[in-house]
């Protein structure tokens, strides 16, 4: 299989290699390619559903959905579709469904973060405001909703609207985790389940729903999204502590200024020498931060091995994707999709 990325390296500076970042791009584009026309069609979807004569609307929303994005996510809705050779066009709607639910939980969680970066650019609550970021977010997802209704199929509906829910759930469960250094390992995987997998495995689902596979077919395909999204998640987090802006989406160190448990910290609060539990006590639970501290975090993390384990679970879950995917059809799409998640965890550049 093409893309596979085996035997990172163990510090954080080798496993985040810029070199091997274009593998994860190239294999984006490769999907892009193979779903170009009805990603265009997606597109225009979106467009339609933002419109609004409320002018702020149109406005606070484009600024999101244009800002750059990979349209990862409505694409494995599409090449899950092609996969199971579905013949009719309701995948159009249920991508731009997709991204419309997508789009909303960003506006949301950078308000409930405090986020002024996203994609490179600044974020629509610092522009426009909280009060209207979360009310257009509500409208995205109004959108969203209208068109799910719209495949007429109840299995979809459900599939999709069950994960906007458990999403909900992800974001209060990763409230109360904030800044608690007591966290685990387990209540972090399951923030990271409902905040990003539930979409990624709602988004392939439906590929298999809308083509009305096999019971066998769509867990599968609900599997591999949700160990995608899972794997996807964990580099994100390690990106936060040993990536590049431009490649995260958002300002490096977002997450250590938040006081979030994600892997890393988990990772290096539990392996803390008794004299270095003050320190993650005062920058995470109590949310004192000074100069140098950030830097002194990445120190231990990369000291400790918490960047490369969580490389390392992340390697675990593309596995558990790459095997949910061979009990699908094998073609083209297919191909596409497990080059996909084999070289995701090569992302950093």
């Amino acid at each position: 299989m093409k893309g596979v990325i085996l035997g990172l390296a163990a510090t954080a500076s080798d496993t985040i290699a810029a070199k091997r970042a274009p593998e994860f791009l190239s294999a984006v584009d490769r999907l892009r390619m193979l779903t170009s026309d009805d990603l265009d069609a997606v597109n225009e979807e979106i467009l339609r559903r933002l419109d609004s004569p409320v002018t702020m609307i149109p406005e606070l929303a484009g600024h999101l959905i244009n800002a750059g994005g990979k349209r990862l996510r409505p694409m494995l809705t599409l090449a899950a579709a092609g996969l199971f050779d579905y013949a009719g066009s309701h995948h159009i709607k249920l991508a731009a469904a997709v991204e419309l639910i997508h789009g909303a939980t960003l506006l949301h969680d950078d308000v409930v973060d405090g986020s002024a970066l996203r994609r490179g650019a600044s974020t629509a609550n610092i522009i426009w405001g909280n009060k209207e970021s979360v009310l257009v977010g509500d409208f995205i997802f109004s959108r969203a909703f209208e068109l799910m209704v719209e495949a007429k199929n109840l299995a979809v509906l459900k599939s999709l609207s069950h994960a906007s829910g458990v999403i909900a759930q992800g974001e209060v469960l990763q409230l109360t985790t904030q800044k608690n250094i007591a966290a685990t390992f387990e209540t972090y995987l399951s923030v990271v389940e409902a905040k990003t997998a539930a979409l990624f495995a709602a988004a392939t689902e439906v590929g298999a729903l809308i083509a009305n596979r096999s019971a066998a077919e769509e867990t599968a395909m609900r599997d591999f999204g949700n160990y995608f999204g899972v794997a996807y998640q964990l580099i994100d987090d390690a990106l936060d502590y040993a990536g590049f802006e431009l490649a995260l989406g958002k300002s490096v160190g977002d997450d250590f200024r938040e006081g979030k448990m994600t892997a890393p910290v988990v990772f290096a609060i539990a392996r803390a020498r008794e004299d270095e539990k003050p320190f993650w006590r005062r920058v995470i639970a109590e949310g004192r931060q000074e100069s140098g501290d950030f830097d002194r975090a990445c120190s231990l993390m990369e000291r400790d091995g918490a960047i490369a384990d969580t490389i390392d679970v992340a390697r675990s879950y593309t596995q558990k994707a790459l095997d949910a995917l061979a009990l699908a059809p094998q073609n083209d799409f297919s191909e596409a999709l497990a080059d996909l998640v084999a070289t995701s965890i090569a992302r950093g550049a």
